[in-house]
Formats: structure tokens, sequence, C-alpha cells
């Protein structure tokens, strides 16, 4: 099992509460001291200290299981605005807000409304004025590139 492997898994242990889940660990590979990404999330958001409880805990085994030689620097962290959804569970908790989904041959921007086992469904507005409409798109997770969540100051 490689180190990032065994981080998930420690991580996995950690997070007790139902409603929070892993959402990606990254190992950077680079020379000095290796840099350890904790992305979690939560059904119902996570908090700062969620993010320390995590924190401490796979701190503290990784440094008891000596799986990383070197000193490393470890950051535990919540998916930002810049950061794509990874998982369904991530999908179905924006229901309602606008997305930007890159596809392989356009991008399309439109209110997530529902999440299947193996889609998305967004309406688009196209048009304008009198001819605006709302179309629906189905988007198979498969073709889904890269979608971040839109974020309106209206």
């Amino acid at each position: 099992m490689d180190a990032t492997d065994e981080i998930k898994r420690i991580v996995e242990e950690t997070l007790t509460d139902p409603s929070q889940f892993l959402v990606e660990v990254l190992v950077s590979a680079k020379k000095g001291p290796k840099k350890v990404l904790i992305i979690i999330d939560g059904d119902n958001g996570i908090s700062i200290d969620d993010c320390a409880l995590v924190s401490r805990e796979v701190s503290a085994r990784l440094d008891e299981s000596g799986l990383l030689d070197d000193s490393y620097l470890l950051e535990v962290s919540t998916p930002g605005l810049d950061h794509p959804l990874k998982l369904e569970r991530q999908y179905r908790k924006n229901i309602g807000r606008k997305l930007k989904v890159k596809l392989p041959d356009r991008t399309a921007e439109g209110k997530l409304t529902e999440v299947g086992a193996n889609k998305i469904v967004l309406e688009e507005e196209t048009g304008a004025g009198k001819k605006k409409e709302i179309v629906r798109l189905d988007i198979e997770f498969s073709q889904i590139e890269k979608a971040f969540v839109l974020v309106s100051f209206k």
C-alpha cells in the first residue's frame, strides 16, 4: 500500500460523522519536505474544528507509523471554489446551485436540478429576452472533464 492509500485509510477512520467524507489526498513528490494535502467535505459543511481534528489525528498516526520518511507539511482543508467537484456526493450537496461544466466539445452552465447514479441534469438558459428558453441537459459523469460551482453575488 502506498502512502496516499494509507493516508486515505487513516482519514476515513478519523471521520466518524457519517455526513463527512474524504474528497482527495495529494502527496507531493518534490524534493525537500513532502506536502500532504487532505481535502474533506460534509453534507452539511465542515468546520475549522473538524479540519483541526483530522489534522491532529492524521499527524499523530503518520508520526507513529513512519510512513513518510522525511519531514512533511500537512494541510487539511475543504474544497474551495477553485476545486472541481469530484464525487457524486458533492454534486448532490449542490443541487439547486449553478454549475459550470467542461465537456469534451463545449462548456455548459446551468442550474443543477438532479443527480443520478450515472449522470447529472442541468437546466441551461439559452437565448435572450422573449426568446429565452430553459434547456434540460442530461450529462453523464463520464463526459464531465471538470465541474465547478458558480457563486452568485446577486
